[in-house]
């Protein structure tokens, strides 16, 4: 009988604690970032994970009395030192598995987000980027013919970005190298989708201004030096260079190489470069007076409003500037933790299906990049562009562009 009972006293206890485990995940709910955490996208990333940190902590961690638990996932392989396909797609399979996880934060590579949109869009689960302009992943006309179809197999849309796309980047660039009196541009890229995708738009306008295209070409984004590509941009005459490519697809060697070899041409290159690491990688020298960099919005220090609180707020908890991207990190978190609090206030249970709906009818949000809306395309209506030079080591901005 004692053996009987004490059966009943640790059946009691399981249950009860199986009660208690339940109760506590009912009142928790994860959003998951992936972004390339291993190699020297590592300090643009690890800024952009601080901002959504303090989005989450401005709110206590909860809504309501739900806790908000963030898991902080890289992309990345170390074999790769950048963002790596197999990883992407694992990332958003574990995601998919959880059902705990009702947000994904990312990616940070358009090329990334090729792989992991489709499985998010069949799950239901919503994906807010911080960092992808590639305007195919939204938009018909830019890539390939079944874009952007092919990552909404649900036939919904499921995918946002709350920073500007390069259809409208490359055209300010184009602009900008207008302004400097370019007359031949030689067009480069790294044979990525980012990379190329902006190419083309900056090829196309630049032709369009009459800005002679004498050469456009997809360099290996691995080389040990450029120099052979240096002697033939020179003999082209070309008076303004412009690469589709990132810091880790070596856009640092290619400006090294550009002043090593005497080519005299304004070196123009996109947002991918607006990281610190790319000062360190080509070396300020090669950059000063003769380097701009085209950024969707303005850099940290110039931001007004809410979008100033949080770069102070920033600099008070982490002790350090942001880096550019810092800012989309802060407001991708705060537009699904925004549409989280409506849900909440309204009664609602979060779900993945609840949080969908809610953040797709996100409209005149004031947030730190302003106040804008999603557009049909699931793009941010903000079209305010900023470009950048190096002065005394720094990154400074010499024009903006609404």
């Amino acid at each position: 009988m004692r053996s009987f009972q004490s059966f009943l006293r640790a059946s009691a206890a399981v249950l009860a604690a199986s009660v208690s485990m339940g109760a506590l995940a009912a009142e928790s709910v994860k959003i998951v970032s992936s972004l390339p955490r291993t190699g020297s996208a590592n300090a643009q990333t690890t800024s952009m994970v601080n901002g959504i940190k303090m989005a989450i902590a401005e709110r206590g961690g909860k809504i309501g009395d739900i806790e908000i638990v963030y898991e902080d996932w890289d992309d990345a392989s170390p074999q790769r030192g950048n963002w790596d396909p197999a990883v992407e797609a694992a990332n958003a399979d574990k995601a998919i598995a959880d059902s705990s996880v009702l947000a994904y934060i990312g990616t940070y590579n358009s090329g990334a987000s090729k792989i992991s949109m489709p499985k998010l869009n069949s799950a239901g689960i919503v994906m807010v980027s911080p960092g992808n302009t590639y305007p195919g992943l939204t938009k018909e006309g830019f890539g390939e013919e079944n874009e952007p179809a092919v990552y909404r197999p649900s036939g919904k849309i499921n995918y946002f970005r709350v920073v500007p796309t390069d259809d409208v980047q490359g055209s300010v660039a184009a602009d900008y190298a207008k302004e400097l009196g370019a007359k031949k541009a030689y067009v480069l890229h790294d044979r990525e989708l980012y990379g190329k995708g902006i190419a083309d738009v900056f090829k196309k306008s630049a032709a369009e201004l009459g800005i002679e295209v004498v050469g456009f070409d997809g360099i290996d984004n691995k080389a040990s030096n450029y120099k052979s590509l240096v002697t033939k941009m020179k003999q082209a005459g070309a008076d303004v260079v412009y690469y589709g490519g990132t810091t880790q697809t070596n856009a640092g060697q290619l400006a090294k190489d550009i002043v090593a070899g005497g080519l005299k041409a304004k070196l123009i290159v996109p947002d991918g470069c607006f990281e610190e690491a790319f000062i360190a990688a080509a070396g300020a020298k090669a950059l000063e007076g003769r380097c701009y960099i085209t950024f969707g919005g303005v850099e940290a220090k110039a931001l007004t409003g809410k979008g100033k609180d949080f770069y102070e707020g920033y600099k008070k908890t982490y002790g350090g500037e942001p880096e550019g991207y810092a800012v989309y990190g802060y407001e991708a978190a705060n537009v699904v933790l925004a549409a989280m609090e409506r849900i909440h206030k309204a009664g609602g249970k979060l779900t993945r299906e609840s949080v969908l709906a809610e953040v797709g009818k996100t409209k005149d949000f004031t947030g730190a990049l302003g106040t804008w809306s999603f557009d049909a395309n699931g793009d941010t209506t903000n079209r305010t562009f900023s470009v950048n030079t190096v002065k005394d080591g720094k990154f400074t901005t010499v024009k903006v562009v609404q």
